[in-house]
């Protein structure tokens, strides 16, 4: 009896033997990845802002709040085109940043197509790759980091440039009870393209600068707190400086008249829920990276102890 029960347990510590890397270096590449469907929305504020008054005067003034809602909704439809061509899990985001001012009107409206691999967050370059209906090619890593993000800079893009350039690594950090990378990245002035929907009607931002001899210049200062497994920052602020120059600027002093110039925070109610979705997430990986495995392989180690020890009592046979 105790050599079929040790022939039981020595099997069980077979399989989960086997079982433990098949989980984590089979399985896990392949299931860990963002799901093609995924809806998020967050609103962030601008406290103690500076805004264009468009209607008074074209004159900035300060405002209490400037609000910023972001959503993010997975295209699966596109999603399944376009792996059919690229011949890898693809995810497609349609993103709308929509603006609005303390009066509650819109400032701007800047829709994003941003097409990336759905387990390395590579960008995968496809027609519909877009920022606010312009082409865009995308180097670099947009909106999440990679899976077990590694301590160092990544390259990462901007919309408001259409460029990439690298965000630096600062160091660790806690951030409400969770340990994280902090990560940053400075853009310097830059001419940008006006946003196409704006709050005067009429004006063509294509032309606008042609015919006016105005243009817009931003820089920012962006900076994440950024869970190292999931990749997901659990925080985002951006200090964000918009000016016009020429033209319609040209009677402001030194010919910058500034458009938009504030702390951009997550309000708090959903910085409480990006954390608490980002937590619930790293579980979920970390169990198929690192618990299963593991415990599978403590498991086995046990069960085989087990039947050595079943085993060898069974060849002493019963004592005097």
């Amino acid at each position: 009896m105790r050599r079929r029960a040790s022939l039981v347990l020595l099997a069980a510590a077979v399989f989960c033997a086997a079982l433990a890397p098949l989980l984590r270096w089979y399985a896990y590449p392949r299931l860990a990845k963002i799901p093609p469907n995924q809806y998020q929305e967050v609103v962030l504020e601008a406290k103690d802002a500076t805004l264009l008054d468009y209607t008074g005067g074209m004159q900035p003034k300060k405002v209490d709040k400037v609000t910023i809602i972001q959503t993010l909704k997975g295209n699966v439809e596109a999603s399944r085109e376009i792996e059919a061509s690229a011949g890898k899990d693809v995810v497609v985001w349609d993103t709308l940043t929509h603006i609005v001012g303390p009066d509650g009107k819109m400032v701007s409206q800047i829709p994003e197509r941003y097409i990336f691999d759905a387990h390395t967050q590579a960008p995968v370059h496809a027609t519909g790759e877009s920022v606010d209906g312009d082409p865009v090619r995308r180097e670099g890593i947009e909106f999440k980091w990679p899976f077990f993000t590694e301590p160092r800079d990544y390259l990462y893009f901007d919309a408001q440039t259409r460029t990439s350039a690298p965000i630096h690594y600062v160091g660790p950090r806690r951030f409400k009870g969770m340990d994280v990378y902090y990560y940053e990245q400075d853009v310097p002035w830059t001419k940008v393209s006006l946003p196409k929907k704006m709050p005067i009607e009429g004006i063509d931002p294509a032309t606008f600068e042609q015919s006016t001899g105005t243009g817009l210049w931003y820089r920012t200062k962006a900076m994440f707190w950024v869970d190292p497994v999931t990749g997901a920052p659990v925080n985002a602020e951006q200090v964000i400086e918009q000016e016009m120059r020429g033209g319609i600027a040209a009677g402001a002093p030194e010919g910058r008249l500034t458009v938009f110039a504030g702390h951009v925070r997550m309000r708090e109610d959903y910085g409480r829920h990006t954390l608490a979705l980002v937590k619930s997430n790293r579980t979920k990986v970390l169990a198929l990276h690192t618990y299963a495995p593991a415990g599978l392989a403590a498991g086995g180690l046990v069960l085989l102890g087990l039947a050595l020890w079943l085993e060898a009592r069974g060849r002493r046979g019963p004592t005097a």
